[in-house]
């Protein structure tokens, strides 16, 4: 259900429907002398950084030292859940602040001098938030590091509220909608009692952190969940006492809504998953610079100066470092095809996808872990059923952001991959091979234990493969499907047309 338009009157207000206003032209924008600038770079630049700190969370997850010896057992695996669980909250939350920076600039459409310095501010604070983690995932136990977390979102939500105020204080920054609107003073106090909903919740969990820390975590998951949420009670209330919902009389912004269906920014969703992807597969390759590079002592002292010879000891570390390049790079192109047909993406298909950039985000641990085959540790089961698991959930939800766009097929995607278009079928076929499998490999791996290594890399090899020939077995079986059909209906049309010899000769006799 979509909001009502920005010109429609708002609380209290009582002027007339107005006429679409046109786009102004961005070419009269740009004065002599005007410090009044469009904010394509500015958001450009914003989505890096953002998508570079959401990635780089995972850092002190991956770098968590197991010995290859030491098998996986209760406290450590204690320790590696606390730390996803924490790397995954985080991550969300930074999310979090990003859609709320995607919404804010849907409503800002121009920006100034002081506009840039406070986003730079904004982006200064979001660049500390990984040490703040850091922190959290070595110290869970004490509280200094979940407060200096809370404290950096505080100040970014403050940071962004002060971003509301200057816009609606200098109106020709707005959109042209807010700019015609009697209302902006209802839209202004509507956005920053959202954007300030955060905040509160990260100053109580602050607060609660020298008290008692799982209260904090709770807290903190509530600034995720928490629009959700007060969504779902309204809804309710409205279908147990029969009101009105008041957000759909009155809320009359596209913007800054409980709406699953509220637009966003197709290109700026576009933007910050590529730079998920790009950074986490430029870790990869960090990884191998840091840990699969001789000491020259050891090369002349043992390998007699070989460099070749040091190098072979490396061989499945480079072999798992293309395995999980690959497989990142198949999602994204996966991810790449899927936004290719979508023409509009809404605040649901926003949460699918970055669920699904969290668990590519975790791909960097499961190449540390299956990275120690090289070392014939002890832990490859759990190794590569981390590696299938994180790799299941990223491609999963990435069907379900398809599965989202077809119910609402009209408005988000382009007429040839709707259903029974002629794309639809290999897209089907292309989200769905990621998730069939990674999950058979997982449950191949824990009857075949012994071959698991095997198992795992053979799904790395196949499914570049499978992609290739998954266009040919797809334009194959349509063929089919439409060879059967086609006979199926000269079969009717034949039936027809002895009916109708058979009725003429009867009515001639």
């Amino acid at each position: 259900m979509s909001a009502p338009r920005a010109a429609a009157p708002g609380p209290g207000g009582g002027a007339a429907e107005r006429e679409p206003v046109p786009v102004r032209g961005r070419g009269l924008e740009l004065e002599l002398g005007s410090s009044t600038q469009t904010s394509h770079r500015l958001l450009a630049y914003s989505d890096a950084l953002l998508s570079i700190i959401a990635t780089v969370m995972i850092l002190p997850v991956a770098h968590t030292k197991i010995h290859p010896d030491q098998k996986l057992g209760e406290s450590i695996q204690q320790l590696l859940l606390a730390k996803i669980a924490v790397y995954l909250m985080t991550f969300l939350i930074v999310t979090v602040a990003w859609a709320a920076h995607v919404r804010l600039f849907q409503v800002i459409e121009l920006i100034d001098d002081v506009l840039a310095l406070l986003n730079l501010a904004c982006m200064m604070i979001i660049t500390f938030l990984p040490y703040t983690f850091s922190l959290m995932a070595s110290f869970p136990e004490v509280p200094f590091g979940i407060f200096l977390f809370s404290v950096c979102a505080v100040v970014i939500g403050l940071i962004q509220a002060v971003i509301v105020v200057y816009g609606f204080y200098h109106p020709h920054l707005l959109n042209q909608q807010i700019q015609v609107s009697e209302n902006q003073n209802f839209y202004k106090s509507h956005i920053l009692k959202i954007i300030l909903r955060g905040p509160v919740l990260c100053f109580l969990a602050a607060i609660f952190s020298f008290f008692f820390i799982p209260l904090s975590y709770v807290l903190l998951g509530l600034v995720i969940i928490f629009p959700h949420l007060t969504r779902f009670i309204t809804w309710c209330k409205t279908k147990i006492a029969g009101q009105r919902d008041e957000e759909e009389e009155h809320q009359s912004l596209e913007t800054f809504t409980f709406y699953l269906s509220e637009p966003l920014s197709k290109e700026r969703v576009e933007a910050f998953s590529d730079g998920v992807y790009a950074i986490v597969a430029t870790l990869l390759i960090l990884d191998i610079c840091e840990d699969n590079v001789p000491d020259p002592r050891e090369v002349e002292e043992k390998f007699h100066g070989s460099l070749l010879e040091a190098l072979s000891e490396y061989g499945p570390n480079y072999l798992a470092y293309f395995g999980s390049f690959v497989t990142i790079g198949l999602l994204w192109f996966v991810h790449h095809s899927l936004f290719l047909y979508v023409t509009k993406a809404t605040r649901l298909m926003g949460l699918l996808n970055i669920l699904s950039l969290a668990f590519i985000g975790g791909l960097p641990l499961a190449y540390q872990l299956t990275s120690e085959f090289a070392e014939k540790s002890h832990n490859e089961i759990e190794a590569i059923q981390v590696s299938c698991v994180s790799t299941f959930f990223a491609s999963i939800f990435q069907f379900a952001i398809w599965t989202t766009a077809l119910l609402h097929e009209r408005e988000t995607l382009h007429p040839f991959a709707r259903y029974g278009g002629k794309e639809h079928a290999f897209m089907f076929a292309k989200l769905a091979l990621y998730p069939c499998v990674s999950l058979g490999a997982f449950f191949l791996t824990c009857l075949l234990s012994e071959f698991s290594t095997a198992i795992f890399h053979l799904m790395q090899i196949v499914i570049p493969f499978a992609f290739l020939a998954l266009r040919i077995f797809v334009r194959i079986s349509l063929a089919v499907i439409k060879s059967v059909m086609s006979l199926s209906r000269r079969k009717v049309v034949l039936l027809e047309e002895e009916e109708a010899c058979l009725s003429a000769t009867e009515t001639l006799s």
